[in-house]
């Protein structure tokens, strides 16, 4: 019935709440710092930023519930959660800066571990991610009984477990593969396929479940299986479908009412380099040299800011050119163009792996002929702008920088 084997039968954590059947089991891992422990566990009450909102609303009434202090690196548990994960709860909490909150209370003896990250690690558990069934169980039971924790089953669920991306936190990605876990993200064998790291990672700081997400150039449909995974609506074209879930339609001209998508997300083609179908239309077919290029992109960004919502963000992947001694500067060329519609939010290098010139004999005539590989793609990040944008555009904006003295 249950798997808590090393906790007594006499246990609090023998309530009805763990061991009701119809309610599966899931935990979460709050974090805090020096500055605020003392207020979560006196407030009972366990907050986070908007980075981690959906996080919070995965909380639910009854879930476990632990306390991560991120300094003294030492885990609080167990906890019960007392109402769903929602905003300001306690709006007046840790001055306003962590809206997003979650009641608590303890459950059975509270206990305190130390070298939390270790422990956390070992288990195959991100604190950051929604704990399953098996992690909520043998951390639990860890906390009963370390010395009578059974390891092995922990080493035999590793093994299987599929792990999703980290989030990035700089402005430079680079994916050792295509893919991740276990069901594919596209195809690989597909001209120019898009990492599928790229789409999770854009998804989950840009929407929230349930939003819509719009690729208009899909190719192999990696968006489309990012979405499925990560629960989000997505509408895919392509002027050559290559699956039955993406609509044929041209970039051009996309069948969508006017303030509709969440996000967009665009790998389009950085220029005749790359044979993607056999579509007359198909702007792969014209040459980044040519200014005819930029002016069909430029028509599939007018698009894209007619469909997106106001605030929502476009994500356009784009590579540079460089062939038979020229150099052409795609990206900062499609960037241009893209500022005349949509405010600049950052630009993203992505390192570029497994393409055909990825290889020694290409390095060697790079050195010999004084040349350069393309090593990284643009993933350019524009917001569309919205009335609260406009409002704010002409104020004065200042800036207090922090100043350090040069050491001697």
């Amino acid at each position: 019935m249950s798997k808590f084997r090393n906790i007594p039968t006499d246990s609090p954590l023998f309530s009805q709440t763990l061991l009701d059947l119809n309610k599966p089991l899931q935990g979460h891992i709050f974090a805090c710092t020096k500055n605020s422990e003392s207020e979560c566990l006196q407030r009972l009450l366990f907050a986070t930023n908007q980075i981690y909102e959906e996080k919070i609303y995965s909380v639910k009434k009854g879930d476990v519930v632990f306390l991560i202090n991120l300094d003294t690196n030492k885990i609080y548990g167990p906890f019960i959660a007392e109402t769903d994960g929602s905003v300001n709860i306690q709006p007046e909490a840790f001055k306003g800066k962590y809206p997003f909150q979650v009641k608590v209370r303890p459950y059975g003896e509270l206990k305190v571990l130390s070298n939390a990250k270790t422990l956390l690690s070992k288990l195959g558990i991100d604190w950051r991610e929604t704990l399953n069934k098996f992690q909520t169980e043998c951390l639990v039971e860890y906390f009963n009984d370390p010395s009578q924790f059974n390891w092995e089953k922990v080493l035999a669920a590793k093994k299987k477990q599929i792990e999703k991306p980290k989030l990035e936190a700089t402005t430079l990605w680079d994916f050792p593969t295509q893919s991740y876990g276990e069901k594919p993200k596209g195809d690989n064998k597909y001209p120019g396929v898009t990492p599928a790291f790229i789409i999770y990672n854009m998804i989950k700081r840009y929407t929230k479940p349930g939003d819509l997400v719009v690729d208009p150039m899909a190719g192999s449909g990696t968006t489309i299986d990012v979405c499925v995974e990560e629960n989000r609506r997505c509408i895919a074209f392509d002027i050559s479908p290559t699956r039955s879930d993406i609509i044929q339609s041209d970039a051009r001209n996309i069948p969508l009412k006017d303030n509709t998508a969440d996000m967009i997300f665009i790998d389009s083609p950085y220029g005749d380099n790359v044979k993607y179908n056999d579509h007359p239309l198909d702007i792969g077919k014209i040459s980044a040299e040519s200014e005819k290029f930029y002016e069909e992109l430029e028509k599939v960004m007018v698009e894209c800011h007619r469909i997106l919502k106001p605030g929502k963000v476009l994500g356009w992947l784009i590579g540079d050119q460089w062939v038979k001694k020229k150099f052409t500067p795609v990206g900062f060329k499609v960037f241009e163009r893209l500022c005349k519609y949509f405010e600049p939010i950052d630009i993203i290098c992505v390192v570029r792996r497994g393409q055909t010139s990825n290889t020694g004999i290409w390095y060697n005539r790079a050195i010999r002929f004084n040349f350069y590989l393309r090593g990284f793609k643009y993933l350019l990040l524009m917001r569309k702008p919205s009335h609260k944008d406009s409002e704010n555009k002409n104020k004065k904006r200042e800036i207090k920088w922090t100043y350090y003295e040069r050491k001697k």
